[in-house]
């Protein structure tokens, strides 16, 4: 006889699973300890609370970094981030990932999330670019719509064998095809680690290098917590990616998520090198022509 199971017992039911589910989703968040190492800063990168937050700070002397153990190829990565409240202006909070910074050459890879410090009461510019083979120059600004100095907020690169794109909060603001077929670089065969820094460059981040760093609102910090990755790690000359891949592997941004960069891109970007035909006189690059129509 089939079992039967009383209303009661199938919410209770319901109600572990879901708790099961909050469990995992709280245990998959990385542990600082674990999964980066301090490798600039000289004390001035910290981890705390048992390794769930990490603090990173800059002033007059030095700024400080840390990057992941581990090495990808392809993957999802989120990271919450805080930005440096006030007067961060000449500042950059870098967070991205990249060939083996020793390694770079002609031909590194990197796919950057950059965020230019500003005067108080005015807005950071998140600063975007995607180099492939060592060239870059393809650079994409955006305000934000909300207070990255309030509070954490989520960060996310998709790397996958078709696109990379750039999200934050869940919401895409810039999708790079994989457009080799026409002559463009994609960066696909190099490995790549996580990167974050804090440091100063005040001969460019604010208003093209007008407005300094102003020493007497050091030390600036940044802060960092719920890093995860879901992707495929390098380990002994090759890449291994966890079954689950598929749920990103293969991920492209259904029509919801385009409406949703959209939105962002017609209210929020302030530069886009697509644009910019005083930079390229003799052509816009070819992934601008052909990008919005396959």
């Amino acid at each position: 006889m089939a079992a039967f199971h009383s209303p009661s017992t199938a919410s209770i039911g319901m109600v572990l699973l879901l708790l099961i589910g909050f469990s995992m989703a709280a245990f998959a968040y990385g542990n600082f300890y674990h999964n980066f190492d301090v490798v600039w800063g000289d004390g001035r990168a910290v981890i705390q609370e048992g390794g769930d937050l990490l603090t990173l700070s800059l002033d007059k002397t030095s700024g400080s970094g840390f990057q992941s153990k581990d090495e990808y190829l392809y993957g999802k990565i989120d990271m919450q981030l805080k930005l440096v409240p006030g007067n961060s202006a000449g500042t950059v909070t870098a967070y991205y990932v990249s060939l083996q910074l020793s390694s770079k050459g002609e031909a590194w890879d990197e796919i950057d999330f950059e965020f230019l410090g500003n005067l108080s009461g005015q807005p950071y510019i998140l600063h975007t670019n995607v180099f492939c083979q060592g060239k870059g120059n393809r650079e994409q600004q955006f305000y934000l719509w909300f207070d990255p100095t309030a509070d954490f907020h989520t960060y996310s690169i998709l790397w996958n064998p078709e696109r990379i794109v750039f999200s934050v909060d869940g919401i895409p603001i810039r999708e790079f095809k994989n457009l080799e077929f026409l002559g463009v670089p994609f960066p696909k065969n190099q490995k790549m680690r996580l990167y974050s820094t804090l440091w100063n460059a005040d001969d460019w981040a604010t208003r093209g290098g007008l407005v300094k760093t102003d020493w007497s609102q050091a030390p600036f910090k940044a802060s960092y917590r719920n890093f995860n990755a879901d992707g495929c790690v390098w380990s002994s000359g090759s890449s291994y990616c966890s079954s689950n891949k598929n749920a990103w592997f293969w991920e492209e941004l259904n029509f919801a998520k385009k409406g949703q960069m959209k939105w962002v891109q017609n209210n929020y970007m302030v530069y886009n090198y697509c644009e910019d035909t005083k930079r390229f006189p003799q052509g816009l690059p070819t992934e601008c022509t052909f990008a919005d129509i396959l």
